[in-house]
């Protein structure tokens, strides 16, 4: 296998892929790009530069900004010297980011922009380790990244450079990962060069990709899952571009063009719903083609298990409805890769028989990220799963009380578990027990005895007063199946019934009311009409049919407000906080189980 370390993915990939946009975005209207060649001479400035400026191997450097080129470039920089990237999401509170920067002991921070730089303002001046802040837009009375390189440019430190480089071994610190964490602070995963490289071996044939393609990079390189599939991109000679923001992606999907989309989720099930959305007001023939297309593609089985006529049909129906769902996305995607938190299996079936196939993978920050991943565009693939264990990871599965037959907590050994956590090892010492086994927290089976389910998370099945226990998580996706839910969370712990908190779909419920002749101003106003309501009782009505009588929802309450991030109600990579939402609707709560 090859031996390769992180900080040489820049000097590997111009000798094996010179390229002249080995990153790229667009600015003004302008595609900027890099080539490797520049990529090289920008990140082994930003290394002297660091170097004069007293930074050392081991130091923590903390990148607080969305995905850009200068993040790419800075952490390879950081790389270089030994020293440590402990990146922080761009979206947390001062108090958060306070918290970080002081456990890690970060001496320098990158910011990307002057509303990030608002949040952090001044802490320097409070936090003891903190020397320097510099920001990569161009700001008032605050150091630019630009000077970093200008140092780096009039005094090189290349012998320095490479002793440096000779002390860094694989099994040293490399990174720290702070876990978005649904409860308590954030806890710093300690991942080594080690850990991310096994990955990056071990995934190298398995996700057949090269110079040729595109990726295209908007998820938080913050968060283990991107940042580590754009070093396997370097490794594989893959090209980068990053999308200017959310908000604009869909833009920027069709300007890019790329072959490669990894995505979260959440993102996935709301470019399907605005596809219906869109196809529900189609009229006539062109309506009956879209929706006879969704439905087949909803059936869509790998290996062409549905046989010839099935077949026969998709191929028809790729090339007259699900040709504009690819045009939509640039039109060359090869694969979609999705990961941080569980995939509906019809999502997966319907973009996979749209000819995008959608590789879901599984793992934890702590995990480097990936356990396992369902091989979409092979023969070894099963909906419903998160397929099988990666090479050189050894899988157990952990029955407890409450866990059905043939389920387990999944614990794991390997290459890819992390150190531990960052200045906690009583933490690290109640997820690694004696033996070496990483406790994931998660609930899972084995299908055919080796295609992994994951059933639910350890931590959050709860059981009511009546002893029977309840997996929220599978209510969930299963409920936001409906066009018209957009967020669910299922509650009861220690109560006599399940119940749950409802985000309508703007979209599916804005269609529901133009064609019930009822008035949608806002969302907040619609869900307290009646009829809408009562829509409500026969979805969740419809929906509970899937479940045992001990697991039906018997009381719903609507909500107006999507949950957020920023609102607190959700994780950076989406997961839902229930704790926070518990407490922000605590009235409703009480208006549930004491009426």
């Amino acid at each position: 296998m090859e031996e390769i370390k992180i900080f040489q993915l820049a000097e590997r990939y111009h000798k094996l892929f010179p390229k002249k946009d080995m990153l790229a975005i667009q600015q003004n209207g302008v595609m900027k790009t890099y080539s490797t060649e520049e990529y090289i001479a920008t990140t082994n400035n930003i290394a002297y530069g660091l170097l004069e400026m007293g930074i050392e191997k081991n130091d923590k450097i903390c990148i607080i900004s969305p995905n850009r080129p200068e993040w790419s470039l800075v952490d390879m920089g950081i790389n270089k010297i030994g020293a440590i990237n402990a990146p922080i999401y761009p979206n947390i509170t001062r108090k958060e980011y306070k918290y970080i920067i002081q456990d890690c002991g970060a001496k320098i921070i990158f910011v990307g922009s002057s509303e990030i730089y608002e949040k952090i303002k001044d802490l320097d001046k409070e936090i003891d380790c903190l020397k320097e802040i510099y920001s990569f837009d161009q700001l008032d009375n605050i150091n630019n990244w630009q000077e970093i390189i200008n140092k780096g440019v009039e005094k090189p430190k290349p012998e320095k450079l490479k002793e440096i480089q000779k002390t860094i071994q694989k099994n040293d610190l490399f990174t720290l990962i702070y876990t978005s964490g649904t409860t308590g602070n954030p806890k710093g995963v300690m991942l080594s060069h080690s850990n991310v490289i096994s990955q990056i071996t071990t995934l190298r044939d398995q996700l057949p990709i090269g110079m040729d393609d595109r990726a295209i990079s908007f998820l938080p390189l913050c968060h283990v899952f991107e940042r580590m599939i754009e070093y396997f991109y370097m490794f594989k000679g893959v090209s980068i571009y990053y999308a200017q923001s959310l908000e604009t992606l869909g833009d920027d999907l069709k300007k890019i063009q790329p072959t490669i989309m990894p995505t979260v989720p959440r993102l996935l099930e709301k470019v399907y719903d605005k596809i219906l959305a869109k196809g529900a007001e189609l009229k006539g023939l062109k309506k009956i083609l879209f929706f006879w297309a969704v439905n087949l593609g909803l059936k869509h089985e790998y290996n062409k298990a549905n046989g010839f006529w099935y077949e026969l049909q998709l191929s028809i129906a790729n090339k007259i409805i699900f040709n504009k769902w690819r045009d939509a996305v640039g039109g060359r995607i090869r694969y979609i890769v999705s990961g941080a938190s569980a995939l509906q299996e019809r999502i997966a079936k319907i973009f996979t028989a749209a000819q995008m196939p959608v590789l879901e993978g599984y793992g934890l920050s702590e995990t480097s990220p990936v356990i396992s991943v369902n091989l979409a565009h092979t023969n070894d693939a099963h909906y419903g799963t998160v397929g099988t264990i990666i090479e050189g990871v050894e899988l157990k599965l952990v029955h407890e009380d409450g866990m059905k037959e043939g389920e387990g907590e999944i614990t794991i050994k390997g290459p890819n578990v992390m150190m531990g956590y960052y200045n906690k090892p009583e933490e690290t010492s109640k997820v690694i027990d004696s033996e070496g086994w990483f406790h994931t927290g998660d609930i899972g089976r084995l299908i055919q005895g080796r295609y992994l389910k994951i059933t639910d998370r350890k931590k959050e099945i709860f059981k009511t007063s009546g002893g029977k226990y309840i997996a929220p998580q599978v209510m969930e996706n299963r409920f936001k199946e409906s066009r018209l839910i957009e967020q669910i969370i299922v509650i009861g712990e220690g109560e006599k019934h399940p119940a749950a908190f409802i985000v309508p779909s703007e979209e599916g419920l804005n269609f529901w009311c133009k064609k019930h002749d009822i008035l949608f101003t806002n969302l907040k106003d619609v869900i307290n009409k009646n009829k809408v309501v009562d829509k409500f009782e026969k979805e969740v009505n419809y929906y509970n049919s899937f479940f045992n009588d001990y697991e039906k929802i018997k009381i719903f309450k609507l909500i107006g407000n999507s949950w957020s991030v920023d609102g607190g109600e959700l994780t950076a990579t989406m997961k839902l906080r229930r704790k926070n939402i518990l407490e922000k609707y605590r009235n409703l709560y009480e208006e549930i189980y004491k009426s």
